[in-house]
């Protein structure tokens, strides 16, 4: 059955954050099962039991849609961990990562990220601005750890945060190799390491 005609209206009776969960919710179903070409707002809309202009009043296109629906999922399943120990934050957080990339909605967000929509412009400012409010989002784990003392000041955010994510997106897609636990901690241990040697440090002002 085609993607347009396969769920019904299912009316929502209130507004405000409900409706908005909805419609994002819905976005990622419609990304997860038709993929990025048949994403339209008309489609999510009706997914998630709103009219189409309860959509448009929070999002001018689809590609705002896709952002905002990415960063918040992100956000809500791969937490940013605060446990009071930098390694234990590493760890949690690539196997968070690693359990992402294993769900459904996991699945539908790389393949969109990866396929040819991802070289359209649009779509390609989306993801770099996506990856960048993820740095940001998760770049308390970092400060924490400097003022603790556990990581030497100056360590820069983003780029532990790049050398934690890379073995599991290398495992994931050109090695396939089994992507768990041990896998994620393994790029936790290597990413922290890095870090403590200064290999991930701002380098000096001067």
């Amino acid at each position: 059955m085609p993607c347009d005609d396969r769920h019904r209206n299912a009316p929502l009776g209130c507004r405000g954050e409900p409706v908005l969960a909805a419609v994002r919710a819905a976005t990622l179903r419609e990304l997860a099962e038709c993929g990025y070409a048949a994403l339209t707002i008309d489609n999510v809309a009706r997914r998630a039991g709103v009219h189409k202009t309860t959509v448009y009043r929070r999002w001018h296109d689809r590609e705002q849609l896709l952002l905002d629906a990415l960063s918040d999922h992100v956000a809500t399943e791969v937490p940013v961990p605060d446990t009071g120990d930098v390694e234990r934050d590493l760890r949690e957080l690539a196997r968070g990562l690693v359990r992402w990339i294993a769900s459904p909605a996991g699945g539908g967000v790389l393949a969109t990220m990866l396929s040819d929509a991802g070289r359209v412009p649009a779509i390609a400012e989306a993801r770099r601005r996506f990856y960048r409010q993820r740095f940001e989002q998760a770049a308390p784990i970092v400060r924490r750890a400097i003022e603790r003392r556990e990581l030497p000041a100056g360590t820069d955010p983003a780029e532990l945060l790049k050398a934690l994510m890379a073995p599991i997106y290398l495992r994931l897609l050109v090695t396939g190799e089994p992507l768990d636990e041990e896998a994620a901690d393994r790029a936790a241990e290597v990413a922290l390491a890095a870090a403590r040697a200064g290999a991930l440090s701002n380098p000096p002002r001067t």
